[in-house]
């Protein structure tokens, strides 16, 4: 099932002394593999080792592992090349296979809590329930948006249990109740997890209502990546979600800015993921199917390329030549496609709540270094944009890698450094 997406902001103070085994982190995405193994030292966290392995195209299209013998021997060569033993691994997931949404309940007791939310998230899943695996966590009340009726809020993800491949909880029960009016699918095709917050933190305190964030995934998509993982040999101890692992990067890297909102942006090849967070606290995510493919798609067909030189002209690997200007113009135009999106997401969540600007965007992924989008961002809302660095609060020094080129690798390493902050025994 999917494991807890409890931001590391809102762990344990204390937790951070006690000794934990850390996961090897590994991002299998449409356009390489990433791997970061992160070792903590007295409350800093140091970078042992980092790895990226580019894939074909074809290998992985928007989301499907279409080549899994390519993948599979891409990770072995990673570990390989990197000199990796531990084979405890945490991974995620994204996209069209997983559902995050927010929903309201009235109080209840906890044991109760895990069947209402599977009930209620029926009606927000596409597909079988039964195909699906569901996780919560219930908001701070500050966070809780109109709760005015005496219900709690709950965030509701869903993911297919093919994606993951663990065992339910008493809790989960409840919540999986709840969850079937939200999820589109067969609540039986789910696999359920979530996390619960201290009852002070309980969203809508004032008028007795709970905060809460579902997330359903489909189990088949939990169980193909799983199984895909364990044909490298290796052992997928975490399944997390991409925005949850990026906002565990950014509660490490960025202390400072964790009462602000902020807009954590990934943009991969094929998908972009939203999580606006406040307070170590995810207020409302969004998952779009659009990435760097689509910049690359549209220089080779307005410009003539082959699909090969169209991702090293967008890469500024290969130069354009005469058709300079024709490219800068595609991707002007993708660009603007892309923060049209991120700014129309960020008005739908400032509609949504009260006290709800966004003061800050970090963006990473591939797709964050493209000419001209933190521009066209800069230019479309008033936040601070910038480019996020997974690797800002962490000590890279003595790892055996070029730093230089770490540097610029570094926005394709934040998914892999969220996922290598967690710990065997996290649920």
């Amino acid at each position: 099932m999917l494991s807890s997406f409890k931001s590391l902001a809102e762990a344990d103070l204390f937790s951070m002394f006690t000794p934990k085994r850390q996961l090897v982190g590994l991002d299998i995405g449409s356009s390489g593999i990433k791997l970061v193994q992160l070792k903590e030292s007295r409350g800093r966290y140091i970078l042992q080792k980092f790895g990226f392995k580019p894939l074909e195209p074809e290998v992985i299209v928007d989301g499907t592992v279409m080549d899994e013998g390519r993948v599979v021997s891409a990770i072995k060569e990673l570990f390989e090349e990197t000199n990796i033993k531990v084979t405890q691994v945490a991974v995620s997931i994204s996209g069209h296979a997983v559902i995050i949404k927010k929903i309201s309940l009235p109080p209840m007791p906890v044991e109760e809590l895990e069947g209402q939310v599977r009930l209620a998230a029926e009606q927000y899943i596409p597909f079988d329930i039964n195909e699906v695996n569901i996780d919560f966590s219930v908001l701070p009340s500050s966070e809780a948006a109109g709760d005015t009726q005496g219900e709690m809020s709950i965030i509701l993800v869903a993911a297919k249990k093919d994606k993951i491949n663990m065992p339910v909880e008493e809790l989960e029960g409840q919540v999986r109740l709840a969850a079937e009016q939200y999820i589109p699918f067969d609540i039986n095709e789910v696999n359920i997890d979530f996390s619960v917050l201290p009852s002070s933190e309980a969203a809508g305190d004032t008028q007795g209502e709970m905060s809460i964030i579902l997330v359903a995934a489909k189990k088949d998509k939990i169980n193909e990546l799983t199984e895909l993982v364990k044909g490298a040999g290796l052992l997928p101890i975490v399944m997390d979600v991409d925005a949850f692992a990026i906002e565990n990067m950014h509660a490490i890297n960025y202390p400072v800015s964790q009462e602000d909102t902020t807009a954590l942006v990934n943009i991969g090849a094929s998908v972009m993921n939203i999580n606006i967070v406040r307070g170590g606290t995810s207020l409302f995510t969004r998952d779009i199917p659009i990435g760097g493919n689509r910049y690359t798609e549209a220089i080779q067909r307005e410009v003539g390329m082959s699909y090969e030189e169209a991702e090293e002209t967008k890469k500024g690997e290969r130069s354009a030549g005469s058709n300079q200007a024709a490219v800068t113009t595609v991707v002007d135009s993708v660009n603007a496609e892309v923060a049209s999106e991120i700014a129309r997401t960020i008005d739908y969540f400032k509609s949504t709540m009260s006290d709800a600007e966004v003061q800050h965007v970090l963006l990473c992924g591939g797709g964050a270094q493209i000419k001209g989008l933190v521009t066209q961002l800069r230019d479309r809302m008033q936040a601070v944009v910038e480019i996020a660095n997974p690797f800002s609060e962490i000590d890279t020094s003595g790892i055996d890698f070029d730093q230089n080129t770490l540097s610029e690798l570094a926005p394709l390493a934040a998914v892999g450094v969220g996922l290598a902050l967690r710990s065997v025994g996290d649920r």
